[in-house]
């Protein structure tokens, strides 16, 4: 869990902003990501801090990373490479689907997914279902580069839990996107990332046979991909016939992250055909994501691939593997 801090030890109050030039200058932003493993980085300012129904909210103008979304103490995404995340998240399933119209997200009250989306040009429809209308409302004031994603008219945005919405939805989609808080022990999200929830649920509500599946998988550097990534894969491979894991690395994470996308039709576009895809499709120049990209992305290293090749845990209400670091904030004297 996040914690902001001055160096000489004393806790600075997260619902207060940060006022003078010297206070800026030495107020760190400070989360730990494994045990005896903390990750920080100074701060600017403090833009806003508050807490909605399900979850705590900070916006953090960074040095390195420029403004920086936290929620429960774990940084979501910032200014300067959300775009590697967004970009993964969103093109390699529209690219490989021959022609996705409808859209569902689960979550991504940021808007960052949506808008990626929108670059599509074959898109008509794009559902965002998530469940905190606070997130949304401050997400739309204060994060501009999405301003014009909330406002086009092809975006439905919907206040409920995704599972819920889904279940009573009657159309299916081309394409479903799960860009979900991670699994946390005790959390909203981690029912969302079950076998039975992607057999039940997700799988219906895709058109059959074309429709593709993806969702952000947490972290997958070379230690950290068996805390959920691997399983959260072998979850996927027990409900539909091809299922590819990828990953990327993130700098303001301080790791690699991964994502899996999950179909009944094989993914078989070549490099080639994934950059023509992208020039025909996608309205303006990606940043991050091109054919020869995604392919590297979708090669993992030895000792990753050794896991997911071994991995027999199935993600279940039960027997479920959670995200390590929410709520294991240093906490200063």
């Amino acid at each position: 869990m996040g914690d902001l801090c001055l160096p000489n030890g004393n806790g600075v109050n997260g619902r207060s902003h940060v006022g003078g030039d010297v206070q800026r200058k030495s107020c760190w932003y400070e989360e730990e990501i494994e045990e005896n493993l903390r990750w920080c980085f100074a701060l600017k300012s403090i833009l806003h801090t508050g807490a909605t129904r399900y979850q705590d909210i900070q916006l953090l103008d960074t040095k390195p990373f420029g403004k920086a979304l936290v929620i429960d103490g774990k940084l979501q995404s910032a200014e300067i490479d959300e775009f590697i995340y967004h970009e993964s998240l969103v093109h390699p399933a529209l690219l490989h689907h021959s022609n996705p119209r409808s859209i569902f997200i689960m979550g991504g009250g940021e808007g960052s997914t949506a808008r990626e989306i929108l670059r599509h040009r074959t898109v008509e429809k794009v559902v965002m279902c998530d469940i905190d209308e606070e997130v949304v409302e401050f997400c739309k004031s204060y994060l501009a580069v999405n301003t014009e994603a909330f406002a086009d008219p092809k975006l439905e945005v919907i206040i409920n839990d995704a599972r819920a919405e889904l279940q009573s939805r009657e159309d299916q989609f081309d394409v479903i996107i799960g860009d979900l808080a991670d699994p946390i022990e005790g959390g909203p999200c981690y029912q969302l990332y079950t076998k039975s929830f992607y057999e039940s649920i997700v799988k219906p509500k895709l058109n059959q046979e074309t429709g593709i599946f993806v969702t952000q998988a947490g972290p997958a550097g070379i230690f950290s991909h068996t805390e959920v990534f691997s399983c959260i894969y072998n979850t996927l491979k027990q409900v539909f016939k091809y299922v590819v894991p990828y990953s990327a690395h993130v700098p303001s994470y301080a790791d690699t992250w991964g994502w899996v996308m999950a179909s009944d039709s094989p993914f078989d576009l070549t490099a080639e055909a994934l950059d023509l895809r992208m020039n025909q499709r996608i309205r303006g120049e990606s940043r991050y994501l091109d054919g020869a990209t995604f392919s590297s992305s979708s090669t993992l290293s030895k000792a990753v691939r050794n896991t997911l090749e071994n991995e027999t845990h199935v993600y279940t209400d039960e027997a479920a593997r959670f995200i390590y670091g929410y709520n294991c904030a240093y906490k200063h004297a």
